[in-house]
């Protein structure tokens, strides 16, 4: 066994070790599956192409079509996104890491409680997440002193669901988030760039066949074919990056945003497989009492200071104060009681 591939074990190991989930490691340049991505197949060569090529061909696609909204960042350079060795010049390998978010837990379904998205149940991912990922970053560093890394957990401009489905983790379904055989649509991801060449894994299947409950299920109808998704119509996009006020909202969209408040799990909640999720056993995931039964008359007139103390160690803070009480207000007028009994 070559040193490379003993560090590549070593490296899983670790992983493991530290809290992850699940682990794998892909290479650049690669050549890529086919991707089903609606787009127009004449203009993307199907020789000799690699990842970078194809994933620039997927957001370039996507940017045209004005599909990010408001997120301008993500138009941002979007070769260098598309492109992990414009991030960390000389990079030659992605370690791809997941965490399963998914807790045996039931939300409120009563009528005056808002939802709020699983992965936003506990604490902010962000946070306990990146701490390990460096410890692995630091593990690297150990072995091979010289080389050079960067690590990310969702902040960075990789396009990773894409270098998770080249590492072997999972692959990206009809509603453009990630699945994985093991976890269903419950891992949350980060990366390790580096210079360091490892032997790489072998990249996932997509097994969505012809199944298309998550596009039957989104409510706003954002997933407008398989595979592309129009943020401007996602209800996550709606609750937690958009920054308008109430009626800078179609009626349409407000009406069918329903009583969420905070993302959206529809799509991965119908996801058949989910049937081989298991609970995490990550503490921080861990709902707060509040969080699973969001009262919205209670959370109605709640102050900033009230909202930053709810709030805090929570990725709830993101739409931030103003976008917070507008969503609970779209979730109260959406609210209708039921009829008394007689």
């Amino acid at each position: 066994m070559s040193p490379q591939s003993i560090l590549a074990i070593q490296i899983k190991e670790e992983a493991h070790r530290l809290g992850f989930d699940a682990v794998g490691i892909a290479r650049l340049p690669t050549p890529l599956p086919t991707l089903p991505f609606h787009t127009d197949q004449s203009t993307i060569p199907h020789t000799n192409e690699s990842v970078t090529s194809r994933l620039w061909e997927r957001l370039k696609k996507w940017l045209d079509l004005r599909f990010h909204g408001t997120m301008e960042w993500m138009a941002n350079n979007p070769k260098r996104r598309s492109n992990p060795q414009e991030v960390l010049p000389g990079c030659q390998s992605l370690v791809v890491v997941g965490m399963n978010y998914f807790t045996d837990h039931t939300p409120d379904e009563s009528m005056a409680a808002g939802r709020i998205a699983r992965y936003a149940w506990g604490k902010d991912y962000h946070g306990f997440m990146k701490d390990r990922l460096k410890q692995l970053e630091d593990f690297l560093h150990s072995h091979v002193p010289d080389i050079q890394t960067r690590s990310y957990v969702d902040t960075g401009p990789i396009m990773e669901k894409a270098w998770a489905q080249e590492a072997g983790i999972g692959w990206i379904g009809k509603h453009t988030n990630l699945v994985s055989t093991d976890f269903g649509a419950w891992l949350l991801l980060g990366e390790i760039l580096t210079t360091l060449p490892l032997d790489c894994d072998e990249p996932a299947m997509d097994l969505c066949g012809t199944c298309s409950l998550c596009i039957q299920a989104c409510p706003t109808g954002a997933i407008v074919d398989p595979y592309l998704l129009d943020a401007e119509r996602c209800i996550s996009y709606l609750t937690i990056e958009y920054r308008g006020g109430v009626e800078d909202l179609p009626d349409e969209l407000r009406k069918k945003t329903g009583n969420k408040i905070f993302g959206c799990d529809d799509c991965l909640d119908i996801c058949p497989f989910n049937v081989n999720a298991k609970p995490t056993a990550e503490p921080g995931f861990q709902p707060f009492p509040w969080t699973l039964h969001p009262q919205l008359p209670e959370l109605a007139n709640l102050t900033k200071d009230e909202f930053r103390y709810l709030t805090k160690e929570s990725p709830l803070r993101r739409p931030k104060h103003e976008g917070f009480l507008r969503n609970i207000q779209i979730g109260l007028k959406n609210h209708t009681p039921r009829p008394p009994l007689s």
